[in-house]
């Protein structure tokens, strides 16, 4: 008996996505976790990776020219000769969760592909993402500043994660992302700038996302998805009209595990190492924080204590 083979009925046009799912958070929040934790369902496809050099192929959008000078963008930056190429680049690098390249699939495609993206500097163009993927849903990711800046003091310290060895005005290397005004932060200590990063991205993704339906984007802590990793991954999936079996049962067999970022093993109170330094930045983001927790009331109320213990 011959077998028909399946009819193709996706046909790749101008915009070959339907509702990319983009993971927004400050940097060291958990997003690789989390993105690679949902990269076990065949629903989604992914570049493999983070987008920084999909972007930053465009001198308009790389801080190493002289057309830039942060990551941060919005729609008014973008170009439609621009934005297409953007999703044709992304288009042209996916692969599903088993390493299948999207050139070797789009014969026996029957829809279009669902983009899961993860970069953190898109805590800083929101909006530019928005006017590339107009149908983007987005997940935004928070974490508790004493842990996240503590992280991210951490990954500063370890020099893995330089995006900018040569800044203009600054005359040695910045890690993570860089936010508008970072000139001001030249002879800052490392907490501030990390205070800094963090309330810049997270004020950044709020402000935007809050001009969105409410619809088109959800809200999770990094202690949801620790603590209760499959509620947490129901709950996206629902979000995204996706199943959630796949990733259900990897998390039963298991196969969680580190991200390819960590620096050093996860634990509830390796912030405390920096808690003296902390201390002096905290009380400057208690703003930020009550914006975050207004604004992303599904986030669970006790995530946002920002109280240390600084030894004597």
């Amino acid at each position: 008996m011959s077998v028909t083979a399946p009819r193709n009925t996706f046909k790749r046009g101008t915009y070959p996505f339907d509702r990319p799912v983009i993971i927004l958070a400050a940097p060291r929040s958990g997003s690789t976790l989390l993105f690679e934790t949902l990269t076990q369902s065949s629903d989604f496809w992914t570049i493999g990776g983070e987008s920084h050099g999909i972007f930053e192929r465009f001198n308009q959008f790389n801080p190493r020219t002289r057309f830039c000078d942060s990551n941060a963008l919005s729609a008014e930056d973008s170009i439609p000769e621009a934005n297409a190429q953007i999703r044709a680049w992304f288009y042209e690098k996916l692969r599903d969760a088993g390493g299948r390249r999207i050139r070797d699939a789009q014969e026996t495609l029957v829809r279009p592909p669902r983009l899961l993206e993860k970069t953190p500097k898109n805590a800083l163009r929101v909006s530019l993402l928005n006017a590339i993927f107009p149908d983007a849903l987005f997940v935004y990711l928070y974490r508790n500043p004493r842990e996240n800046i503590s992280s991210m003091m951490e990954a500063w310290q370890s020099g893995r994660f330089v995006t900018y060895p040569a800044l203009p005005e600054r005359g040695k290397p910045w890690s993570l992302l860089l936010p508008t005004g970072w000139q001001s932060y030249k002879d800052a200590s490392l907490e501030e700038i990390t205070a800094f990063q963090w309330q810049a991205a997270n004020e950044s993704i709020l402000a935007e996302l809050t001009k969105l339906d409410r619809d088109r984007w959800m809200a999770v802590s990094y202690g949801q998805q620790v603590q209760a990793p499959a509620a947490t991954v129901t709950a996206i999936c629902n979000f995204c009209g996706i199943s959630a079996v796949e990733i259900l049962e990897a998390l039963d067999r298991g196969e969680s595990k580190l991200s390819r970022y960590t620096i050093s093993p996860p634990a509830a109170d390796k912030w405390r190492s920096n808690a003296a330094a902390l201390a002096r930045v905290l009380p400057g983001l208690q703003d930020t924080v009550e914006l975050i927790r207004t604004s992303a009331s599904e986030l669970p109320q006790d995530e946002f204590d920002l109280s240390t213990e600084v030894a004597a």
